[in-house]
């Protein structure tokens, strides 16, 4: 086997250094500082040569598991998909506005795919017709495109990302389950490899469809999800669909709030009511709430065309009301089931609210109570807050984080077979009968992003080997030339020693001041530094630091392999 050329700093190109810190600096302002990345457009990022490597490694390792434990097949779909076969499956008009639209020449309608299930149910509808050919597992790592409003966070929230799906087909309910549930126990190891502590939370569906799905959220203050985790048992949900346990009550002389939204066709004013504060059953702990504690899914879950996007639905409801427009239907009350039932009489033949919500020549408004209970719970309104108790469990209290979502896995049933004509036809069914299946994402770009965010600190990123643009950096000193250098990479390498796996070590050759590179080898987040110094000069022996385990060790050549692999293996 020939052995790679030397890798070396001075033959990569990345800008690193040369733009100075400002107050508080982010993973993202430091990815652009060492060189990995730069903003192209908002919410789109060229990737640079250290920054296309952390890529290359995330779809990698990805690859390598979709491959090896799924034996899925890689494809690459088109980055274009047609306007029609969004249509036919339903689903244009419910994300429309998140979508880049185009027509051709022809004035056929196009769109740069949010994600692939249309396009692959159709090849696959026009290719495979035997059930012989199931099960069948198709996968992709591709660029992905969603025009968000507010793209933020650099890579976290992007309009142009890479995306891994993976798409499985099978003849039966039952062997679509086991499939999920293989896919979800990959995901485990691969979050794992990345040494990324993911929590797998089951989560709703959303516009996706099917009625099984789990999101795989990264713990991160940057977090736009909640994820409600129990210390007693494995209930780990999105927040979306948690279900909670009312352990307060409303003090006797509280007041109650009322915070304001609007349905989606402006024609409702929706009035939420909820306690200003509460009391533990106990009679301990004394709670306050405020309109950011109120749980729009909770609202959702009895008024469904409730929009929560809006903030401030006044300024729409005005618009609703005006002489011009007159789109307003009806004023909703939905109240907190811990609030008492004088409220709810009280709402019961008026609304409480400013008289100029409701203006003279209108007609009368009605004001249905969405009150106390759904589906035979009690209604509670207000976030699930940690040291509550888990609904699954008699013992356990729930906490409650922020986190990233990192990917998704979803049980698709026939969601999209059906309407797109994914057919077999079983011998003891005698007619066709429309393929079972599942979709599984992993966003690469952001786990790019959301591991720098998680562990970069300070002094600068922090890579897990395993997606490290490189895996440890030979940086020489002054008293040490290029010869002594390449000793020390060979020696790492183990090109003198037979059977020795390469690892991808890196020589750091450049022009400049041994402090600088040192600096440099901190912000850029190489997981192992390989010093040259003064033990080598007296003694040929180097120093090992890594950063992650707050190590700083002098190391005989004869043992410096060894010491290497072992970190490599922890880290």
């Amino acid at each position: 086997m020939v052995p790679p050329a030397v890798a070396r700093l001075s033959r990569v190109w990345f800008p690193s250094g040369g733009i100075a810190v400002s107050g508080v600096e982010d993973a993202h302002s430091k990815l652009i500082r060492a060189g990995f990345l730069r903003q192209s457009h908002a919410g789109m990022f060229h990737m640079l040569p250290l920054g296309r490597r952390v890529q290359d490694k995330v779809e990698g390792l990805v690859a390598n598991h979709m491959e090896e434990l799924l034996a899925a097949s890689r494809v690459s779909l088109s980055s274009i998909s047609a306007e029609s076969l969004w249509e036919k499956s339903g689903r244009l008009e419910k994300v429309a506005s998140e979508l880049f639209r185009f027509s051709d020449r022809r004035d056929v309608a196009y769109l740069l795919a949010p994600t692939h299930e249309e396009e692959i149910t159709s090849l696959v509808a026009r290719t495979v017709k035997s059930y012989k050919d199931l099960p069948l597992r198709l996968y992709q790592i591709t660029r992905k495109y969603r025009d968000e409003f507010r793209p933020r966070h650099g890579l976290l929230r992007g309009r142009e990302f890479i995306m891994k799906d993976l798409y499985t087909f099978d003849n039966s309910i039952e062997s679509a389950l086991e499939t999920y549930d293989k896919v979800r126990a990959v995901y485990g190891r691969i979050f794992s490899d990345m040494k990324l502590p993911v929590l797998s939370a089951k989560a709703s569906s959303g516009d996706m469809g099917g009625d099984l799905s789990h999101e795989y959220h990264l713990p991160t203050p940057l977090g736009e999800d909640r994820v409600v985790s129990c210390n007693g048992c494995e209930y780990v949900v999105n927040e979306e669909i948690a279900d909670s346990v009312i352990t307060e009550v409303a003090t006797g002389d509280t007041p109650f709030e009322v915070w304001r939204g609007i349905t989606k066709d402006r024609a409702k004013l929706v009035n939420i009511w909820y306690p200003k504060w509460t009391r533990t059953l106990d009679g301990g702990e004394l709670r306050e709430y405020t309109n950011e504690d109120i749980n729009l899914s909770a609202v959702k879950s009895v008024l469904p065309d409730l929009d929560a996007g809006v903030e401030d639905a006044l300024p729409f409801w005005s618009a609703a009301i005006a002489a011009e427009t007159r789109t307003a239907t009806e004023v909703v009350n939905v109240i907190d089931s811990r609030l008492p039932p004088s409220l709810v009489d009280s709402l019961g033949g008026h609304s409480p609210t400013r008289p100029d919500y409701w203006p003279a020549g209108l007609s009368s408004p009605t004001f249905p109570l969405r009150n106390s209970s759904h589906h035979g719970t009690p209604l509670n309104l207000l976030r699930i807050r940690t040291g509550d108790k888990c609904p699954q469990c008699s013992s356990g209290s729930l906490k409650v984080e922020r986190a990233m979502e990192l990917g998704h896995t979803f049980f698709l049933g026939t969601r999209y077979s059906e309407p797109l004509g994914a057919m077999t036809t079983m011998p003891s069914a005698g007619q066709p009968s429309p393929m079972q299946m599942g979709c599984h994402g992993i966003g690469i770009s952001r786990v790019m992003g959301a591991a720098a965010e998680r562990l970069a600190d300070k002094t600068g990123l922090n890579w897990p080997v395993a997606i490290a643009p490189y895996s440890c950096v030979i940086i020489p000193g002054k008293d040490a030339d290029d010869g002594d250098a390449l000793q020390v990479y060979h020696q790492i390498n183990g090109i003198s020693g037979p059977g020795q796996r390469f690892l991808d070590v890196v020589l750091d050759d450049r022009q400049r001041p041994l402090p600088w590179k040192l600096t440099d080898a901190d912000l850029i987040g190489f997981p192992v530094i390989v010093l040259l110094g003064r033990e080598w000069r007296t003694a040929r022996r180097v120093e090992v630091q890594c950063r992650t385990l707050g190590l700083k060790h002098v190391v005989e050549m004869a043992d410096l392999p060894g010491v290497i692999g072992r970190l490599h293996a922890s880290l």
